[in-house]
């Protein structure tokens, strides 16, 4: 809260998040992953969904980085081919390493429309092909604090004096802040490191004070330095995610869920998926529940 900045972060690039289709009737707002900002190294797709059944996200795979689901509203139910299942309810922290291979679904429970925000983060070479596994944090379980009108919670990384357990491959962070009217934040960013915000609600001042104000669902690239400055000069509460990341510095070759370094890798998990191999050997015969209940 009262760390020292030497050279503040700017803003170097600001754009709205707009709504496009995606999945089976989901409506996502993408920010990252969109031909405006196709790879913001390490991050490969930044998504604030908004689902209600019987649209969703039904079974699909992954291979070579990470998607980390933050919920907002309602709630999700996740299911895979190695049996792992659950809920993932508002405030709830899904964090799923691809790693070799996942196949999953996830499709909204209850009534009415579930939101949250889904991260990709990319993989270095020696990670793609790892063994998948899960870290996930209830909410109540989320390191959170509050101070002079400030609250974080610590998703992954730290601030303010708290610390996320959650173990990032790709060293991140990842801040849900709430700024309440009048309040001013000092939040360090490990220089080197590329970052972002995401808002959610409200307007705030990024960057430097003399900037004009930025609304819900807006995107701001932060340029290089030791931190950000955030003012709330509004009347109405504010809400954005900071997220950064270390570069990984790798090329990228992408096909839909599959994130490699080459071509020759893309071809390659097209053909191990196609054949059920290599990672996707419980693919052949599995079918999530949500899509038995979508074909019959």
């Amino acid at each position: 809260m009262d760390s020292q900045l030497e050279k503040p972060r700017h803003i170097v690039r600001k754009f709205q998040a707009r709504p496009q289709h995606e999945g089976v009737g989901a409506v996502v707002r993408r920010s990252i992953g969109r031909f405006e900002l196709r790879y913001f190294d390490p991050f490969l797709v930044l998504d604030e969904f908004s689902v209600a059944a019987p649209a969703g996200f039904p079974d699909h795979p992954h291979r070579g980085f990470e998607t980390v689901t933050y919920m907002l509203e309602g709630a999700v139910k996740h299911e895979d081919f190695q049996g792992h299942k659950g809920l993932i309810k508002a405030g709830d922290l899904q964090w799923m390493t691809a790693g070799r291979g996942i196949v999953h679904s996830e499709m909204p429970a209850g009534q009415g429309v579930s939101k949250g925000l889904q991260l990709w983060v990319n993989l270095s070479s020696k990670n793609k092909m790892i063994e998948p596994k899960y870290q996930e944090i209830q909410s109540k379980d989320i390191a959170s604090t509050s101070k002079n009108g400030v609250t974080v919670r610590v998703i992954a990384g730290k601030s303010m004096g708290i610390q996320s357990p959650v173990y990032t491959c790709t060293p991140t962070m990842y801040l849900d802040f709430t700024l309440k009217p009048s309040s001013h934040l000092k939040q360090p960013i490990p220089i080197g490191w590329n970052a972002f915000v995401y808002t959610l609600e409200g307007e705030g001042i990024f960057g430097l004070e003399k900037s004009g104000p930025a609304g819900a669902h807006h995107l701001l690239l932060l340029g290089q330095g030791d931190g950000l400055e955030v003012w709330n000069r509004s009347n109405k509460v504010l809400r954005f995610v900071l997220i950064g990341g270390e570069p990984l510095g790798e090329p990228v070759a992408q096909l839909g869920p599959f994130v490699m370094n080459t071509d020759e890798e893309i071809d390659q998990t097209v053909e191990d998926f196609q054949h059920f191999v290599n990672g996707f050997e419980k693919a052949r015969h599995w079918r999530s529940e949500a899509m038995v209940g979508l074909e019959a």
